[in-house]
C-alpha cells in the first residue's frame, strides 16, 4: 500500500485480491463489460471457459450474469476490502448466488492462481517503480488544487484501488474511491487526466 497524505486529506492506493478474483470470473465466463462501474477486461486476458454447462440447473447465463452484478457491487461498496476470498469446496459466502457458486467451483483452482500471479507481478512492477524513482504523486495534484484555490483542501480519504485492467484509465465512484488501471501509472498524461478532476471535486 502506498499512502499520501497531510493533516486534512489522505490518499491510500493498494489493490485488491477479492476485486481481481471477481473480475477473473467475469471475463473467464464471457460476461462482457457490466457492473457499475463498468471496468475494462483483465490484462492479460484470461482464457473463456463456457459457464453454460455448470449453471444451467441454476437460473443459466441470466442468473450468473445478474449474480455477478451484485457481487461486485458487493466489492465496489466495501471499497475494495479485502476479505477472504470465497472458501472452498462449498463457498459459503455466495449461498445466496447459486449459479455464481456454481461457476466459482468450477474455475476456483484456475482463479485462485491467475490472482496470485497477478499479484506476484504488481509487486514486481512495483519495486521497479520505486528503484526508478517513479511516483505517482498524488500530492503534488492536491497541492496544485489548494494553491489554486488559495485554501486548504477539504478534509477527504480517498482509497485508489489499482487493478490489471487492460485500458489504461481510471472510474471515480463517489464518494471516496478510484478504481485504476496498474498501466495508469505509466503515463502522466493519463494519470493527471483521470486523477486531477475527482482531487478538484473532492478537495
Amino acid at each position: 500500500m502506498h499512502v499520501d497524505k497531510a493533516p486534512s486529506w489522505s490518499v491510500s492506493v493498494r489493490s485488491s485480491l477479492s476485486m481481481c478474483f471477481a473480475l477473473y470470473l467475469r471475463d473467464c465466463a464471457g460476461l462482457g463489460v457490466i457492473g457499475s462501474p463498468a471496468v475494462s477486461p483483465l490484462k492479460p486476458p484470461v482464457h473463456c471457459a463456457d459457464p453454460r454447462q455448470a449453471v444451467h440447473s441454476v437460473g443459466g447465463l441470466t442468473a450468473l450474469r445478474v449474480e455477478w452484478e451484485a457481487w461486485w457491487y458487493e466489492l465496489v461498496a466495501a471499497n475494495g476490502a479485502d476479505g477472504t476470498l470465497p472458501t472452498p469446496p462449498d463457498f459459503p459466502e455466495l449461498d445466496a448466488m447459486p449459479a455464481l457458486q456454481r461457476y466459482t467451483h468450477a474455475r476456483y483452482g484456475t482463479a485462485l492462481t491467475w490472482v496470485q500471479e497477478a499479484e506476484e507481478a504488481r509487486r514486481k512492477r512495483d519495486l521497479e517503480r520505486v528503484s526508478k524513482g517513479i511516483k505517482l504523486d498524488y500530492g503534488k495534484l492536491v497541492g496544485e488544487r489548494e494553491l489554486e484555490l488559495g485554501r486548504a483542501a477539504r478534509h477527504f480519504s480517498l482509497v485508489v484501488i489499482e487493478l490489471p485492467l487492460s485500458e489504461p484509465r481510471a472510474w471515480f465512484v463517489e464518494p471516496d474511491m478510484l478504481i485504476a488501471s496498474e498501466d495508469l501509472q505509466l503515463d502522466e498524461a493519463a494519470f493527471r487526466s483521470y486523477v486531477q478532476p475527482v482531487v478538484e471535486f473532492i478537495a
